[in-house]
């Protein structure tokens, strides 16, 4: 081999070499260093702890597991991080542990309104440096689960607040809280997802990671790179109660919205519409007349509410709101409650595919009375079994002379467009159902190959089922 060949195998092996270290080098500056941002955020870390009456069999006073999604499967999934110890005797106290950050020198706390209980007889708080004191609770917020607490004391350390706004997906984050009283431990991760919506909180899109957190982590600070709090870490997805790599936190931006309102009149107000949406699928948005999927589907009006002084009806899809679209129903609860009280704000709505522009006028959202669900004839088009609602049942569910209720489903046109059993059907192609006869006329009336919706009550809550009947039975 002559000398210019040995020359450039070399240069090229050189090169190689250096590639591999440079690569090395800035794969290894990429990794971030929490040490810096766990020393400065310590000491404004704490434990919240909360005693409690216990009753019989162990739970407090007060107390409501997380829940009330239906028959949603993440319903049983989705764990709250308390600390409930079952078999307590009755003149027991139960102790639930938690994790909280003080935001202003003055001693205000944030930390989870699941964590600090409305009725606790006692929260204590305990500093980095063991210390303890008793806090004052100013105030909770259920409908973004945040809390906000007092102690005293003056010149006290603070977290530093960022942006959740800025948020990216990809971003290394830190979680530090007290995971089964563990004080004080870090763990990091990545943001996941940013925006997410989850069945239980319609106020909260949440920052998902997967920083290990555990029961005693909730109400701890979520930090960024920087050592900035983005978020409260508030809830887990888990089949065991544990950490199973995806974690939810509220977003900072929210939590001290919601803390200003608190601490300020110890109540939070939102804006009222009073409505119910749905999303909108592929089906859906054809049955309605739809380019596309899109805007929050109007499902249920509410009487004398804004929306019904607004002239807005059942179907309608609202796209935009103030100005802002709406591509995904999740977002406008979130839009709604943001409203100030008393605003009047443009939307606009599709109502059976033409383009309108609505004003309300926002009301302060209320403790609302819920709608109870309840519990022969026979559709042979749909394969469909249905019965007259009782003037009792009519009473019960608030409908005036409208509505039937499915009894059974077999497979058919029906099953496939996602009826069951106990669904009170309330309209049919734009058309309110009066009794069972007149349904089974007007869907023996429906062209076929084409889909349109059908208006049901389904578990206290109205929604949209797109009816399609094809050429040969299914």
């Amino acid at each position: 081999m002559n000398l210019p060949a040995i020359t450039r195998r070399l240069t090229r092996f050189v090169i190689t070499i250096s590639l591999l270290c440079l690569s090395l080098s800035l794969g290894a500056a990429e990794l971030p260093n929490f040490r810096q941002l766990v020393k400065e955020s310590r000491p404004a870390i704490v434990n919240v702890s909360t005693t409690q009456k216990a009753e019989v069999g162990g739970r407090p006073r007060g107390f409501n597991p997380p829940g009330g999604m239906g028959e949603d499967p993440f319903s049983e999934f989705f764990k709250r991080f308390y600390d409930e110890r079952p078999g307590l005797p009755q003149d027991r106290q139960s102790n639930s542990l938690g994790s909280g950050f003080i935001i202003s020198p003055d001693g205000y706390i944030l930390t989870n309104a699941h964590v600090a209980a409305k009725d606790a007889d006692k929260i204590i708080i305990r500093l980095s440096d063991n210390r303890e004191r008793s806090a004052k609770l100013i105030g909770t917020d259920e409908l973004t689960d945040v809390a906000l607490l007092k102690i005293e004391g003056e010149n006290l350390p603070v977290v530093r607040i960022g942006n959740s706004d800025n948020v990216e997906v990809g971003e290394w984050v830190l979680a530090i809280g007290s995971p089964f009283g563990l004080e004080h431990t870090a763990t990091q991760g990545i943001v996941s997802a940013v925006g997410r919506n989850l069945p239980s909180d319609a106020y909260v899109p949440f920052i998902q990671t997967d920083a290990a957190v555990n029961p005693g982590n909730s109400g701890g600070p979520l930090f960024n790179t920087r050592g900035e709090v983005i978020g409260i870490n508030s809830q887990i997805y888990s089949s065991t109660g544990g950490y199973m790599g995806l974690s939810f936190a509220i977003p900072i931006k929210l939590a001290i919205q919601v803390a200003e309102q608190l601490k300020s009149t110890g109540e939070v107000t939102r804006g009222w519409l009073g409505i119910m949406i749905q999303s909108v699928n592929e089906e859906l948005a054809e049955s309605f007349s739809l380019d596309r999927p899109r805007g929050a589907l109007v499902s249920h009006i509410l009487p004398d509410s804004p929306a019904a002084r607004a002239g807005i009806q059942l179907g309608d899809v609202i796209v935009k709101y103030g100005g802002e679209l709406v591509d995904e129903s999740s977002q406008l609860p979130r839009m709604i409650g943001a409203t100030p009280v008393g605003k009047t704000v443009p939307m606009t709505i599709l109502r059976r595919g033409e383009s309108m522009e609505v004003k309300a006028t926002i009301a302060r959202l209320e403790e609302q009375e819920e709608m109870t669900p309840l519990d022969e004839y026979r559709d042979e088009r749909l394969n469909l079994t249905l019965s007259d609602l009782s003037a009792e049942q009519r009473k019960v569910l608030k409908l005036n002379d409208h509505g039937i209720v499915v009894t059974s489903v077999d497979d058919g046109f029906a099953a496939t467009a996602g009826f069951y059993p106990n669904d009170v059907i309330l309209m049919v192609n734009y058309q309110e159902v009066h009794s069972a006869t007149q349904f089974i006329k007007l869907t023996a009336a429906l062209p076929a190959g084409k889909a349109v919706p059908v208006l049901v009550l389904r578990d206290e809550e109205t929604i949209f089922l797109p009816l399609k009947i094809s050429s040969k039975k299914e």
